[in-house]
């Protein structure tokens, strides 16, 4: 019978005395944890860096898959807003915080005597646009199986449902500071209330969504299937009352609907 990549993956694994998992709960990296733990067991650590560009429902949810696998969990902190460069927003804003959140990874794994950071970048990943983080991914030497063996995310789907794991069709989310438009400094205060306005939209029941903060104008995206909900007046009532109360002057409704990376450099 042939190799699979997911076979491929777990041989290497295999070969390591431990790896700790940079864990976001999303697809990509709940495939590599899954795997992980089906080879080392306890050996296999998920951790999750908490800080404020991490919705708490996206924390919440970690905890949640972690569980599922049956993989370890721990939870390291640390703050992107300490870094003048990150809060600056240029280009490489990517850059900046995955670099200071692998370090966090990295700290930890050497206080649990674990040699191996991984993470779940897949093959998919460099030919989406402009991708700094995944240089901070390189110069660290993160060991990232999913694009190691050439693993696309539609590949990492199917994995994720031979394993049954409840995230295998869970859209991608980036990290709140994606919604703040390049060269607008990120401040606790923008982050919190998109924090706050796209929990209003999963309550609303919208799956795939973003708001944007273009310095007190939320401009909200959905899903091109969920655009037409989005239309409905009292959709927009809602909307104009409940998330211009957070803070902002104006609350607009992208009718491109939801994009990867609308605020940042292609």
């Amino acid at each position: 019978m042939a190799e699979t990549n997911a076979d491929a993956i777990k041989s290497d694994i295999a070969g390591y005395d431990g790896v700790l998992v940079a864990f976001s709960g999303g697809v990509d990296s709940s495939v590599v944890a899954a795997i992980a733990h089906d080879t080392l067991g306890r050996d296999a650590v998920a951790c999750t860096a908490r800080s404020e560009t991490l919705p708490e429902a996206e924390l919440a949810d970690a905890r949640e898959i972690a569980q599922e696998i049956g993989i370890r969990h721990e939870i390291v902190e640390f703050s992107e807003l300490d870094s003048e460069a990150f809060v600056q927003n240029d280009e490489q804003r990517c850059y900046h915080c995955r670099t200071m959140r692998l370090g966090a990874m990295y700290d930890h794994a050497k206080s649990l005597d674990i040699p191996v950071v991984c993470d779940g970048t897949n093959a998919s990943d460099p030919g989406e646009g402009h991708r700094p983080g995944l240089r901070a991914v390189d110069e660290l030497d993160v060991y990232s199986p999913l694009l190691e063996h050439g693993v696309s995310k539609e590949e990492v789907r199917e994995i994720a449902r031979q394993y049954d794991l409840s995230v295998s069709e869970k859209p991608s989310m980036a990290c709140l500071s994606s919604r703040i438009p390049t060269g607008l400094d990120v401040t606790e205060q923008r982050l919190t209330r998109i924090e706050k306005a796209e929990s209003l939209l999963r309550t609303w029941g919208f799956k795939q969504f973003r708001v944007r903060d273009h310095d007190g104008v939320a401009r909200i995206e959905v899903g091109e299937s969920e655009l037409s909900d989005a239309l409905d007046p009292e959709f927009a009532r809602a909307a104009c009352d409940h998330i211009g109360d957070l803070g902002f002057d104006h609350v607009t409704l992208d009718l491109q609907g939801y994009q990867t990376g609308s605020v940042s450099p292609d």
